[in-house]
């Protein structure tokens, strides 16, 4: 099955899914369950109104209708502080905490363009990273692939929370292999391209030395 919305459309798809079974896993390799216990916890909707990023930019549609159905995935995956604020780090300490140390220094050339840096599950030495930035034309912000496997790599993996939840429920195929496969998608690769004229000049993805 796949659908080709965007934003809040697609998320409302994905909640469907995951309706129906929300304690099972994300992923078949990782135990990673949509909803903690099974049971949602939604952000009550006054504070999810008064809701922004540390920078002050809002949040995404998408991210703001999975917040009204569950707050438990991303608290799970170090989104928020003890008072319910957002906690976003800045790339090189999001290197630093989750991949390696050593290479913190090397991705402080990289940290302006990315100062707000969320983790998401998915992957095995890989990590997934919701970017908080210049939105693109459905308001959302990319999902960026992370990988050290031979060289540090950085890439446009998703164009938002959106196709990166679409995708992981099985709502949305990818077109082809490879972490940035999707910016030949004949919908959302549009929306690649917005991003990679804003982070990586025009490409889809850097790689180190940077």
């Amino acid at each position: 099955m796949t659908t080709r919305d965007h934003g809040v459309e697609l998320v409302g798809r994905v909640l469907d899914a995951v309706r129906v079974d929300p304690g099972r896993s994300m992923y078949d390799y990782l135990p990673v369950p949509w909803v903690t216990d099974g049971t949602p916890r939604p952000m009550p909707a006054d504070a999810l109104a008064r809701l922004t990023f540390p920078s002050g930019r809002p949040l995404p549609p998408s991210l703001r209708a999975w917040l009204a159905h569950d707050t438990s995935l991303l608290e799970r995956h170090g989104w928020f502080t003890d008072d319910g604020a957002l906690s976003p780090r800045p790339l090189d300490r999001f290197v630093a905490e989750e991949m390696s140390e050593a290479w913190a220094e090397d991705f402080a050339v990289l940290a302006p363009r990315f100062p707000e840096c969320f983790l998401l599950p998915g992957g095995s030495d890989s990590r997934r990273v919701l970017a908080v930035g210049e939105p693109d034309s459905a308001g959302e912000h990319p999902v960026l692939a992370l990988d050290f496997d031979d060289l540090p790599f950085l890439g446009l993996m998703y164009p938002g929370l959106d196709v990166y939840l679409a995708h992981t429920a099985g709502l949305v195929e990818l077109p082809g292999p490879g972490y940035t496969a999707l910016t030949a998608d004949s919908v959302y690769g549009r929306r690649m391209t917005e991003h990679a004229a804003q982070l990586f000049d025009g490409k889809a993805f850097v790689q180190y030395p940077f």
